[in-house]
C-alpha cells in the first residue's frame, strides 16, 4: 500500500512538472517583444489590463481576487485599465477616481454587478457620479476628480504601457513586464494564474 501511494505521489509530481514544463512563449504566454520597466525592480510585478464593462473580465474577476489574496511578499499587483473603444473611457476615468480616494477595493465589485447583474449604464459622468454618491462622495468632489490633471495623466501613462505591452484586448495579465497571458494562450480562465505562477517562478530563478 506505501509503495503504490508512492507511485502515485510521483505520478502526480511529473506531471505536474510536465505540465509546468509545456508552458513557452506561444503555449500558454506570449513574450513581449521589448520588456516594459516596472514600478519597483525589487517585485515582480503582476498588472491586469482589464475594462468593467468587459463580461470576460466579469468572469475572471472571482479567479483575480481569490490568487491575489495570498501573495508573496516579492510579488506586486496592479489593475490597468484599458480604453480600447470609445465607451470604456469613462470606465477607465472611474477607476482613477476610486483609486485617488482610496476606495477602488469598494467600489470595484459593485461597479462589476451594476454593470453585468444588474445590467445598469455606467457609461457616461452623470451615471458614474450617481454610482460614487452611494459611497458618500459629493457630486462636485466626483466631477472635479474626474476631469483632474491626475486622472487624465494616468489614463495617458497606462495608454502607453499597453500599447508597449502590445496588449489588443481584455482581460490580459501582464507578468514582469515581459510576458503577456490571457484565456486564447492559457486555454481558458481556469489556467490563467497556473499559467501566471509559473512565469513568476520562472522570473524568481533570474
Amino acid at each position: 500500500m506505501i509503495k503504490l501511494f508512492s507511485a502515485l505521489i510521483l505520478s502526480l509530481f511529473v506531471s505536474l512538472s510536465a505540465n509546468a514544463a509545456d508552458y513557452s512563449d506561444g503555449n500558454g504566454y506570449t513574450t513581449i517583444k521589448t520588456p516594459v520597466r516596472t514600478s519597483d525592480p525589487s517585485k515582480i510585478e503582476v498588472t491586469e489590463i482589464f475594462w468593467y464593462g468587459c463580461p470576460h473580465c466579469y468572469q475572471l474577476e472571482p479567479l483575480v481576487q481569490a490568487w491575489k489574496k495570498d501573495l508573496p511578499s516579492d510579488v506586486d499587483f496592479k489593475f490597468l485599465p484599458a480604453v480600447f473603444g470609445r465607451g470604456w473611457l469613462a470606465h477607465a476615468k472611474a477607476f482613477y477616481v476610486a483609486d485617488l480616494l482610496g476606495m477602488e477595493d469598494k467600489v470595484r465589485a459593485d461597479i462589476f454587478n451594476t454593470i453585468h447583474v444588474e445590467r445598469r449604464n455606467l457609461n457616461s459622468e452623470d451615471a458614474l457620479a450617481s454610482f460614487f454618491a452611494n459611497y458618500g462622495v459629493s457630486e462636485d468632489e466626483f466631477r472635479k476628480q474626474y476631469d483632474s490633471f491626475a486622472v487624465n495623466s494616468r489614463l495617458k501613462q497606462a495608454d502607453a504601457k499597453i500599447r508597449a505591452y502590445g496588449a489588443r484586448g481584455v482581460p490580459g495579465i501582464i507578468v514582469n513586464g515581459k510576458y503577456l497571458v490571457s484565456a486564447q494562450t492559457a486555454n481558458g480562465n481556469e489556467n490563467i494564474f497556473k499559467v501566471v505562477d509559473f512565469l513568476i517562478e520562472k522570473e524568481r530563478q533570474k
